[in-house]
């Protein structure tokens, strides 16, 4: 592993005059807030660590950071099995158009292949977490270079960042199995799809008014009425009791073998911990309204992949196939929709109302290829068509991003409402959602709105549909309104530079930038010759035009010609000895 100290980073950047006014923008800049979010210093996140801590808030100097990780490969071919993972810090006291730009993010350490180190990323996280314990208990004395003074710097953590598996091994909950969502905890509805060999997490109808229509109309769901309230969401201090009895990590472990899932079903009422995170050291951890974020890049991602291959049928992606439909009939639900089996054996599948003939496919494809965006704004997409087989792939998460938020609501508006409006909607709801500026009002409607709009795709799609990513999207203006706008709390950062991540390299040439300055006597790229070096040796190239004064030098292989065999080019050469060519 590769550690980089926070603490010297830190304080390079009150070194600079416009760098040290930056860090305190967020105090003596920011308007003041009316209900509008536009950095994650009006959130309520932050205003609540403000309130339970105000000796760290009276120093506007004081840092807040974000840590967000994630896994790639440093290698284009992506089937090399390898997995490097940069952690980076994000300092929020910047104002908006420096935070979250590449020069901002702080390297913390990077941690090697070939695997990712699931839960024992606690055992690389363990110096970083000594120095934050350091800037919030004893701090650093650090000088500001715009008001020329020192000032004791204190530091704080206010989340993390990461897609959704790393979520779990950075919190330590099981984000797979029963109990898939660490925001239900323990209440998460869940269902064992037996043709499918996998949990759906339906239920939707819980976070509706206790006296909607919909909680007791079972034929239009999944056959049952629903009278449970909706999920409590439990605090840092109430997560902390439950893991009173589970260990950390403290040393490299070799993964064990995973029981059977059916196993962990006698549990049902327990919280799946798999271990007691390492930021629970830090002093302040429980305390905090939003600890681990949930990753709207990932989610939106997914939720359009999952509906675009439903909808094109795309073999080995839709969540339509004939163990749904089996699914359909042991829950006995919509019969019109369950699979017949022929004579010879084999199943009919009935069409559903999300059924697409073979035009309607090609006609949606050809739109959302045919699309063009000014430069800079998304990717060609039409690279990605593949129209004989009517279905898209290759698409980067931005791409669905675009898809979901610009493109489908216009491909679709000509379809039957019943299937169009739910999906324009969820398509309306991401784009609200990632505003650059978000309304506490307006994310208050669209936390019932998108409860709503989870029931209608209950209605229209099976069970198999509703995958752990499918059912964050309920979540996701809760926690804007806690923590603020999604633009920086998203892995858009990590994953739009990754190659910045890599530090051997950088590291190295570092060094000998440094070195060569003190190396005259050889050939550095200080003081080498340009690749094109055009030298005049001529006395009066003054008396040339602009454009002649510099003569050039031959560069490239030396070719000799035989002048027995050209005597054109002997005359030419003789001519041009002799003085000018007149033309």
């Amino acid at each position: 592993m590769r550690y980089f100290p926070l603490i010297p980073r830190l304080q390079r950047m009150f070194m600079s005059s416009k760098t040290a006014a930056s860090m305190r923008w967020h105090s003596d800049e920011r308007q003041s807030d009316d209900g509008v979010m536009t950095h994650p210093a009006d959130s309520k996140a932050w205003k609540s660590f403000d309130d339970k801590y105000p000796s760290f808030a009276s120093e506007t100097r004081n840092v807040r950071l974000g840590l967000a990780s994630d896994g790639f490969s440093p290698f284009r071919n992506g089937h090399i099995p390898h997995s490097t993972w940069p952690v980076v810090l994000i300092p929020y006291n910047l104002p908006p158009w420096l935070c979250m730009k590449q020069h901002s993010l702080i390297l913390s350490m990077l941690i090697p292949g070939p695997k990712g180190p699931k839960k024992n990323i606690d055992v690389y996280l363990q110096p970083l977490i000594e120095e934050l314990k350091l800037l919030w208990n004893v701090g650093v004395e650090t000088y500001d270079a715009s008001r020329k003074e020192k000032f004791r710097l204190f530091a704080s953590l206010l989340w993390t960042v990461s897609d959704y598996p790393a979520y779990g091994d950075l919190s330590g909950w099981s984000t797979g199995g029963e109990k898939g969502c660490p925001t239900c905890d323990s209440d998460t509805s869940s269902k064992w799809l037996r043709n499918g060999g996998k949990y759906c997490y339906m239920c939707h109808r819980r976070f509706l008014p206790i006296d909607h229509e919909w909680r007791y109309d079972g034929a239009s769901f999944d056959g049952t009425h629903e009278i449970r309230p909706k999920p409590k969401e439990l605090t840092g201090e109430e997560v902390l009791e439950q893991l009173v009895d589970v260990e950390c990590v403290t040393s490299l472990e070799t993964p064990t073998r995973k029981r059977n899932q059916r196993k962990d079903q006698k549990n049902k009422c327990k919280a799946i911990w798999r271990k007691k995170s390492i930021f629970y050291e830090l002093p302040y951890w429980s305390s905090l309204l939003v600890r681990h974020n949930l990753d709207v890049m990932h989610i939106e991602k997914n939720v359009c992949e999952t509906l675009l291959a439903t909808l094109l049928d795309i073999e080995g992606k839709s969540k339509d196939n004939l163990n749904a439909r089996h699914d359909l009939k042991e829950m006995k639900i919509r019969k019109s929709q369950h699979a017949k089996e022929r004579d010879d054996g084999s199943w009919e599948i009935p069409p559903a109302p999300y059924t697409l003939s073979l035009e309607e496919k090609k006609k949606l494809c050809t739109f959302l290829t045919s699309v063009k965006f000014p430069d800079g704004y998304a990717s060609n997409i039409s690279r990605n068509s593949l129209l004989r087989e009517r279905k898209l792939a290759g698409l980067k998460s931005h791409d669905f991003h675009v898809i979901m938020e610009h493109l489908l609501p216009l491909a679709i508006r000509d379809w039957p409402k019943s299937l169009s409006t739910p999906l324009i909607k969820l398509s309306s709801f991401f784009k609200q959602l990632c505003s650059k500026t978000l309304n506490v009002k307006d994310l208050e409607i669209m936390d019932k709105e998108i409860a709503v709009i989870l029931c209608e795709l209950e209605k229209i799609f099976p069970p198999a549909f509703f995958v752990i990513m499918i059912h964050l999207s309920v979540h996701l203006a809760k926690e804007a309104m806690i923590a603020g706008p999604v633009q920086y709390r998203w892995m858009y950062l990590l994953r739009g530079h990754p190659e910045g991540s890599i530090a051997e390299g950088y590291l190295l040439e570092e060094c000998l930038t440094f070195c060569s300055r003190y190396m005259e006597d050889i050939e550095t790229q200080f003081n080498k010759e340009d690749r094109v070096y055009d030298c005049d040796d001529h006395g009066d190239a003054e008396d040339r035009l602009p454009i002649f004064k510099t003569s050039g030098r031959a560069v490239g292989k030396v070719t000799s010609l035989a002048q027995e065999k050209h005597p054109a080019v002997t005359e030419h050469l003789q001519a041009l000895a002799d003085g000018p060519v007149v033309l």
